[in-house]
């Protein structure tokens, strides 16, 4: 996991030269969950990867050129391809990176991944949630709302007795929703669902194991820090470096 601090605009962060051979490049944010999809994707496929953090308030001119919406993550190959979105990004991996296949091998076992994804998508209400919080807004609905999203999870496993999401085995799928519920005790009325959502509590405590997750995870002080200098406006991407 790179330690580097985030390039912003100016002469003091330069663009950076070729992505070296036999290597990716990924452009990320250390704390953004998207780009926690990536990382893990590429450690959990042993892929030779640098990582060049980028200020998101503050997008160096050079990076904005490489992407224009200016989103991570991003790859970028030797050869000067560029690949953004999470879920393209890691599915791209996957393809280009045959070793150790994190999605199914079946066009079904493919779409099943993407429809729960799909349904999963609104778990990133906890970003809402937490600036409402700070500016004293009513988010009792979102908070609902994320609590049944977590229920229904509970119910798929409970339905499908697996260990994982997509099997008794870590897979994509687990990947992509893996970086929120690293954060949901950040929101403790969140959090304590999971005292009645006990699959999805299983499922929780197996994927810390993973080295992959253990690669890429940051602790609970560490992101309650950075998320406080995110509801305060004022994000410090490059805490506790």
């Amino acid at each position: 996991m790179s330690t580097e601090k985030c390039h912003a605009n100016g002469k003091s962060s330069p663009a950076p030269g070729p992505v070296p051979e036999g290597h990716i490049r990924l452009y990320s944010m250390r704390f953004c969950p998207f780009a926690q999809r990536t990382r893990l994707v590429l450690n959990a496929k042993g892929i030779k990867y640098e990582t060049i953090n980028i200020h998101l308030k503050d997008k160096p001119d050079w990076f904005l050129q490489k992407n224009p919406l200016g989103l991570v993550p991003t790859l970028e190959t030797p050869a000067g391809e560029v690949i953004y979105e999470s879920p393209i990004t890691c599915e791209y991996l996957d393809e280009v990176y045959p070793e150790k296949k994190l999605l199914p091998s079946t066009p079904f076992g493919k779409a099943q991944q993407k429809m729960m994804l799909e349904h999963f998508s609104k778990v990133p209400y906890f970003y809402k949630i937490v600036m409402g919080k700070k500016n004293g807004d009513d988010v009792s609905g979102l908070e609902t709302e994320l609590k049944e999203k977590l229920t229904k999870l509970n119910e798929d496993f409970a339905n499908k007795k697996t260990k994982y999401f997509g099997g008794d085995s870590v897979t994509m799928i687990d990947y992509m929703m893996w970086p929120w519920f690293e954060r949901l005790e950040i929101l403790p009325f969140i959090f304590s669902c999971l005292d009645n959502t006990p699959e999805l509590a299983k499922w929780t405590e197996r994927m810390r194991e993973d080295p992959a997750v253990k690669a890429t995870s940051y602790s609970l002080d560490t992101h309650k820090a950075f998320y406080k200098t995110y509801a305060d406006g004022k994000p410090d991407y490059d805490y506790g470096l």
